[in-house]
């Protein structure tokens, strides 16, 4: 055991491990790509949906049963069903990436939204707003907690789950795992491992701080 961690110290700490095309600086920088690339694309339609079944009250059916359909998705088997169907390229990746995030941001989105008070929505409404500035003057800056909880969630899930690009030989850090399965190198694997929980973690925690520190003022 102290020998593989060792070994796996040296690995990480190796100036030659982190340069190249199948460097560890270059293999993350993949992986933040099509992390950030799908959690965006998952917010452009988790977010409108969210918001508007929460505005609205419908479709609340649909936002409850998301959350067990993205706990529930195959990841992988919706990558081989994509790659059947498009062929060696990037999408059966971002498909199943963004179908794991959308969950996530449109059942927060929807609970935020759900969270404000009725009364508030009266009051702006006694005052003369119409649908769409009580949506985005009063709904949606009391929602932003959850909001931003859930855009949190998703990006985490989904730099967890981006190593499946590998898995369709493209890059990215679940390449160190692939690969190393494939030679049978535990170090390379549990060295993949190690990079994207570090990753999963300092990311979730720097999004933690940005969000006490915008809505510091709702707790004081």
């Amino acid at each position: 055991m102290y020998e593989l961690i060792k070994n796996l110290g040296s690995w990480l700490t190796s100036g030659s491990q982190w340069t190249g095309t199948d460097g560890i600086a270059h293999r993350l920088a993949e992986h933040l790509q099509y992390s950030l690339l799908a959690t965006l694309v998952a917010a452009a339609i988790g977010l409108p949906l969210g918001l508007l079944i929460g505005h609205t009250g419908k479709g609340a059916f649909l936002a409850i049963n998301l959350a067990s359909f993205g706990r529930a998705l195959p990841t992988v088997g919706l990558v081989v069903l994509v790659f059947l169907a498009g062929g060696l390229s990037m999408l059966p990746v971002y498909v199943a990436l963004v179908a794991l995030a959308v969950p996530a941001i449109v059942t927060n989105t929807y609970a935020g939204m759900t969270a404000v008070d009725p009364d508030v929505r009266d009051a702006a409404r006694g005052q003369g707003m119409r649908g769409h500035q009580v949506l985005f003057r009063i709904e949606l800056p009391l929602a932003l907690p959850l909001i931003m909880t859930g855009l949190r969630l998703a990006l985490i899930q989904v730099v967890a789950t981006a190593t499946i690009a590998a898995y369709v030989s493209f890059g990215g850090l679940g390449r160190y795992v692939f690969d190393g399965l494939a030679q049978r190198d535990l170090v390379q694997v549990l060295g993949g491992a190690v990079l994207v929980a570090v990753i999963a973690v300092t990311l979730d925690l720097s999004l933690s701080a940005l969000q006490r520190f915008l809505f510091r003022h709702r707790t004081e």
